[in-house]
């Protein structure tokens, strides 16, 4: 006995585990994008900040310079260095120069180029000096009667912007962290909640495994988001169609019981006299076993027509079909039988027109099959059964006609429930379910079925809808 082959997909993570990462993988991504930001943004401001205090030594030193008997003084100010003193003790570096000669100052400091620097406007580059980084701060003024250009340069390390940066890049991280691990607790209790009305969902549907026949009906969830509803109700379509395949399979089981019981015991009590009785009664019972199998593979064979046109589920795409070339199909099948009836078989329409229809050439040569072989069955003999082919408008139809008793106007929409036989006592037996094979088929083509009144005989008339080509 082959061991039973289990499915499983290890692979896939959990919900819940898909919507954590769905939901961290763009916060830790924003977390990073705000801490590149945030970093560029803290040195801009540690840079910006620490500049400005620079320009007020520097402007504090430039005031000083002064023109005195031709002469360029300065008076250093202690405040303009007092300005610049900070817990990381930074080194402070001066110079101040009248042209290329030194006035006061650091001569060693990085000098720039008098030509580009503008007059009374504050620069400020980093440089190296003294195997250090520092950030230097310097000024061009014009003094009358000076024809040089007197250069005020003032420099600090970089160790106190080094460390309040530092300060503040922990500050954002921490706060990152903070903020990414707190959403990460809060998200697993908030994606419960979330996954709740799913869990119920499940578990409506794990009820039904508990209950000991198949429960059909649709799913009793409760509210739903709007996310869910289209699962529960596809759910419950396919539900639909599940009850609408068991309710046929359960009618098929049904109408074969029902309707195989009299030919089975017809075919028993031949059997029975079969094997006791004279040559003579042994050859009628023969005939009869012979006539009762004809008549049970006709059952079947319509009760599976039946099957198949009441199938639930999901059609087919309509085709494009020819009727006249179907109906001349179905009247070459059934001409031997109509022969042996001595009944005339007429296909009518106009030769120049093409009766193309939208439907399933099976379902068609089904219904036209069972029309037919009424006309033929519940006819006189040398009758006639006509099958008339019609241009309305945009719709096509087909008329079947016979010679054959007729049908009671009253009594005409009975004729095509199951199992009903209308016909005189002495009519040919049948099953009762040819015209409710038509009726379901055409259902399922979207054409529509019913009686034409007529003086003589049986006509009904197939209309189907306007094609879709």
């Amino acid at each position: 006995m082959p061991a039973e082959t289990v499915v499983t997909d290890r692979g896939a993570p959990a919900l819940r585990t898909r919507l954590l990462v769905a939901v961290l993988g763009p916060l830790l991504a924003a977390a990073i994008l705000i801490g590149v930001v945030g970093a560029a943004l803290i040195a801009d401001v540690v840079r910006r900040t620490n500049d400005r205090v620079l320009a007020g030594a520097l402007g504090a030193i430039a005031e000083t310079v002064q023109v005195e008997r031709g002469e360029v003084t300065l008076d250093l100010p202690a405040a303009a260095f007092g300005m610049l003193e900070n817990t990381e003790r930074d080194n402070v570096y001066y110079r101040v120069a009248v042209g290329g000669d030194l006035l006061t100052g650091y001569a060693d400091l990085p000098a720039p180029d008098p030509a580009t620097l503008a007059v009374d406007v504050p620069r400020y580059r980093f440089a190296r000096y003294r195997d250090q980084p520092i950030r230097i701060a310097e000024v061009r003024r014009s003094l009358p009667r000076i024809d040089k250009p007197v250069i005020v340069q003032i420099a600090e390390t970089l160790d106190n912007r080094g460390a309040l940066t530092r300060r503040l890049m922990l500050a954002l991280l921490i706060g990152e962290c903070v903020l990414v691990g707190a959403a990460a607790l809060l998200l697993r209790p908030a994606l419960g909640w979330s996954l709740r009305p799913l869990s119920r969902l499940r578990g409506a549907v794990e009820a039904r495994d508990k209950r000991a026949r198949p429960d059909f009906s649709p799913l009793d969830t409760g509210p739903l988001p709007s996310e869910l509803r289209p699962l529960a109700g596809a759910f419950d379509r396919l539900l639909a169609q599940l009850d609408a395949a068991t309710v046929g399979v359960r009618r098929f089981t049904a109408d074969a019981s029902h309707q195989m019981r009299t030919p089975l015991s017809v075919l028993k009590v031949q059997v029975a006299l079969a094997r006791r009785g004279s040559e003579a009664e042994r050859r009628d019972a023969l005939d009869e076993i012979a006539d009762v199998a004809v008549r049970l593979e006709r059952l079947v064979t319509q009760l599976l027509a039946l099957a198949r046109a009441e199938e639930a589920g999901v059609s087919a795409p309509l085709e494009a079909v020819d009727l006249r070339e179907v109906a001349a199909a179905v009247i070459a099948r059934q001409i031997n039988q109509a022969i042996r009836a001595g009944v005339d078989l007429i296909l009518e329409g106009d030769a120049e027109t093409r009766y193309m229809v939208s439907g399933h050439r099976t379902l068609i040569f089904e219904i036209l099959s069972n029309l037919i072989d009424n006309g033929i069955r519940y006819n006189r003999r040398g009758g006639t059964v006509s099958v008339a082919l019609q241009a309305e408008d945009a719709r096509i139809a087909v008329v079947v006609a016979d010679d054959g008793p007729g049908i009671v106007p009253a009594y005409r929409e009975k004729a095509f429930d199951r199992f009903v036989r209308l016909g005189p006592a002495n009519s040919p037996e049948g099953s009762g379910l040819g015209l409710a094979i038509v009726r379901s088929a055409a259902t399922r083509l979207n054409a529509t079925v019913g009686f034409v009144d007529v003086d003589r005989g049986t006509a009904i008339i197939l209309r189907f809808a306007p094609p879709l080509f």
